[in-house]
C-alpha cells in the first residue's frame, strides 16, 4: 500500500494491562527501536487479519496468549522507504508464563513510575497518554 509517494507497512500493537494497572513492555531486539521499550507488536503478515497479527506477535515476544478487543488508536512512524502505519488494540491476558521471545530482548509489567526510567520509542508514552493507557502507579 502506498500513501501520497511512501510506502506504507500495516502493524498492530498490543496496550495489555494487568490486574494492577501495569503496561506490558518488550524491550526491542531488533531495528527499528534496537534496545528500546515499547508494547509488543509488529507487522501484518499479508493475508492475516490485524487480531491475528496481534496476537501472534504477543505470543513470539512474551510468551503469553492474549484475547484482542477494541481499537484504541493509530500512529504513523518512520519506516526505511516508507511508513509504518501501526494500530493498537486493547488486549486481556487469558495464558502463558511471561518471558521474552522472538524480537525482544527483555520483557516486563511497567508500572507509571517503571516507565517514567525507561528508554522508549519515540512517541509511546505521548500516544500512551493521548489515549487514556498510561499505566497506574
Amino acid at each position: 500500500m502506498t500513501v501520497g509517494s511512501k510506502r506504507t507497512i500495516r502493524c498492530v500493537g498490543a496496550l495489555v494491562h494487568d490486574s494492577n494497572g501495569r503496561l506490558l513492555l518488550v524491550r526491542r531486539a531488533n531495528p527499528p527501536g534496537e534496545g528500546l521499550w515499547s508494547i509488543p507488536g509488529g507487522r501484518v503478515e499479508s493475508g492475516e487479519t490485524d487480531e491475528a497479527a496481534v496476537t501472534r506477535e504477543v505470543a513470539e515476544e512474551t510468551g503469553l496468549s492474549v484475547t484482542v478487543g477494541r481499537l484504541v488508536g493509530r500512529v504513523e512512524r518512520p519506516a526505511p522507504n516508507g511508513v509504518f502505519l501501526i494500530f493498537d488494540y486493547e488486549c486481556q491476558v487469558t495464558s502463558g508464563v511471561l518471558r521474552a521471545g522472538d524480537d525482544a530482548s527483555d520483557v516486563a509489567w511497567a508500572d507509571s513510575a517503571t516507565l517514567a526510567t525507561l528508554p522508549t520509542t519515540d512517541g509511546l508514552v505521548e500516544a500512551l497518554s493521548e489515549w487514556n493507557c498510561l499505566p497506574r502507579a
